[in-house]
């Protein structure tokens, strides 16, 4: 279902690249405005109701991003992202809360400033509510304790995120989000993060799950779609958003969201909105796509 950010997904005949992918070059992009748009859906869901909620992000990244800084101005890939919403005052209602809090942050923290996911998730932490961002990489790690250090409900702990999912799941609240969000640093990432999946789910199977994967390789995103599916985990919701067809550039061309649990009504708000996106973001013109359906579950 959707536009045409599938219809290329056996391609195998464009040239490969490197998978590693470091949040500082690719903050603001399009895998971050769907990330993060989703994230924010998620969570005001989850708020929705009083009970108190954890949520897990098992590889934070540093929390925040100069967009004006080296890496980021070096890629330059936020002006394709974020750099085309700030401005979009007929951006659809469901991603108003998304804007809404990117330009709080930029007002409050600095006009170049881009929030990233442990942040979004502990500005709309409520008493009771907890987050617990994991972080290996020892200088992230320091800014994300630095970004974070004092505010309630907020452990920044240094190590192995997939570890995590074993240590802190299921939380005493039985209620919330996990965010496995890897580097992907190589093809091998897929299946770790399938495996981790399935392990994590196995431990808390009432949570809400959402696992970022970069769309660049379209058989490696087909094969780890298939692990999830043979997982047989029973409601599992895939939403992809892509800048051009994937059959005509090296590198990345979008990204994509496997949902678990998915908050009622978020597929009915994705159809609508994800083409709007594509549309919006698309390079050039028109090359956008979108891509949302059932692997397992309500379709």
């Amino acid at each position: 279902m959707g536009g045409h950010a599938r219809q290329d997904r056996a391609h195998r005949g464009y040239e490969q690249t490197g998978m590693n992918y470091r949040h500082d070059y690719h903050a603001g992009n399009v895998g971050d405005v769907l990330k993060h748009v989703v994230l924010t859906l998620i969570l005001e869901h989850l708020r929705a109701k009083p009970k108190p909620i954890l949520v897990l992000d098992t590889h934070a990244g540093a929390g925040a991003f100069d967009l004006a800084g080296d890496a980021a101005s070096r890629t330059g890939e936020w002006r394709g992202g974020i750099g085309r919403l700030l401005d979009a005052d007929e951006a659809p209602a469901a991603l108003r809360p998304y804007l809404d809090l990117v330009r709080g942050v930029r007002e409050a923290r600095g006009a170049t400033l881009y929030p990233g996911s442990p942040l979004i998730a502990a500005l709309g932490l409520r008493p009771g509510d907890r987050l617990v961002a994991v972080e290996r990489h020892p200088d992230a790690h320091a800014a994300l304790a630095a970004l974070l250090a004092r505010r309630p409900g907020v452990r920044v702990e240094a190590g192995d995120g997939y570890a995590s999912l074993a240590a802190l799941l299921p939380p005493p609240e039985r209620r919330g989000l996990v965010l496995i969000d890897p580097p992907f640093e190589d093809r091998a990432e897929y299946q770790a993060l399938a495996t981790a999946l399935a392990h994590a789910h196995r431990r808390f199977a009432t949570g809400v799950f959402m696992l970022w994967y970069p769309i660049k390789d379209p058989g490696a995103v087909e094969a780890f779609h298939q692990q999830v599916i043979a997982s047989g985990i029973a409601r599992v919701l895939a939403a992809e958003l892509t800048t051009r067809p994937t059959t005509t550039i090296a590198g990345l061309a979008g990204a994509g969201l496997i949902l678990v649990n998915p908050p009622w009504r978020l597929e009915e708000t994705l159809r609508d909105l994800l083409p709007w996106l594509a549309a919006r973001l698309a390079e050039p013109p028109g090359a956008g796509g979108w891509w949302l359906d059932w692997l397992r579950g309500e379709a």
